[in-house]
């Protein structure tokens, strides 16, 4: 693999089929995996816990995202971190939900806070 890659966002997206649910892998490293996640309006999103943190930039689109008890609503701009082995969902999709997921490598340590830079 390359020392870098680039990517531009519009050509990532245009590979999305419009109404169609999709997770499309563009870069897997062994500490990082990211990709484009497409969830049609009115769909059902296929997340469950992982064994690792997420991630999430909203693209465009309108849905709630449920964190174990909590939900928020997501909109275009939205960042969400989702820690590992937390159950977690998209749900009422309004309108056709495209988002940016990056995924970290495992974690084994499961009961640990994330540091926040300011």
């Amino acid at each position: 693999m390359d020392d870098w890659l680039v990517f531009q966002l519009d050509e990532l997206v245009g590979r999305v089929e419009p109404g169609s649910l999709s997770l499309q892998e563009f870069l897997r490293t062994p500490s990082l995996s990211c990709s484009i996640y497409h969830l049609p309006a009115g769909s059902s999103d296929m997340a469950k816990a992982h064994e690792e943190d997420e991630l999430y930039l909203v693209l465009s689109g309108r849905a709630r995202l449920r964190v174990g008890d909590s939900d928020h609503a997501v909109v275009q701009g939205t960042l969400m971190y989702v820690q590992a082995a937390c159950d977690h969902v998209f749900f009422d999709v309004e309108e056709d939900l495209t988002v940016l997921v990056f995924f970290g490598s495992p974690v084994r340590q499961l009961n640990r806070r994330p540091s926040v830079g300011h």
